[in-house]
């Protein structure tokens, strides 16, 4: 019997917002799939997902297609079709409480303000694994969060982006499979390193 795994990277579709703050599960997504040779993204419960199998693992990529705010309609009908266990459940997303850059792995917990991660919490609960991303906060105090996560991502948080994304292409897939203290250790490390 399979195992089926999903992840899932948050965003909003269309040119737009593309490079923006806020799209940083749907980039991080879309090298995976590169860089671990996943078939072209298809159509499928308001998502573009690839599968791979690998092993007796089946392993699902999803950007939600609903906008943000309304994540949780994409995730909760593959969830229930794929009848997948919330633990086998990795979303990555950006986080305004970490530095640019920098990447943190946790289970559970509370959505940080994160609209995209209360929405999923309140379609199927909040026990699955969340892959933080550092954007920071912006500079200047009266710049609206709205606007900053929906602004262009700066030069020097572009520039790290194949170092972060790489970490996370090296380790996701062992991180999954055995989901152990060892493995978050490797994530630990990644994020502390100077990138």
């Amino acid at each position: 019997m399979l195992t089926v795994f999903l992840i899932v990277g948050l965003g909003n579709p269309g040119v737009a917002y593309a490079n923006t703050n806020h799209n940083m599960g749907f980039k991080c997504v879309d090298y995976l799939a590169s860089a671990l040779k996943f078939p072209d993204f298809k159509e499928r419960f308001d998502g573009l997902y690839s599968e791979l199998l690998i092993g007796d693992c089946k392993f699902l990529l999803l950007k939600p297609q609903t906008y943000m705010n309304l994540s949780g309609t994409s995730v909760k009908k593959f969830v229930q079709y794929y009848k997948i266990d919330l633990k086998n459940i990795v979303v990555i997303h950006d986080d305004l409480d970490l530095k640019p850059g920098v990447l943190k792995i946790k289970c559970r917990g509370s959505s940080g303000g994160h609209n995209g991660i209360k929405n999923i919490d309140n379609a199927i609960g909040s026990d699955y694994w969340r892959i933080r991303i550092g954007i920071g906060r912006p500079d200047n105090k009266e710049f609206a969060i709205n606007d900053y996560v929906l602004a262009k991502m700066s030069d020097v948080l572009e520039t790290k982006l194949p170092i972060i994304f790489k970490a996370i292409s090296t380790h996701i897939v062992v991180f999954l499979k055995e989901l152990s203290p060892k493995t978050q250790s490797i994530y630990k490390i990644k994020s502390d390193a100077k990138l």
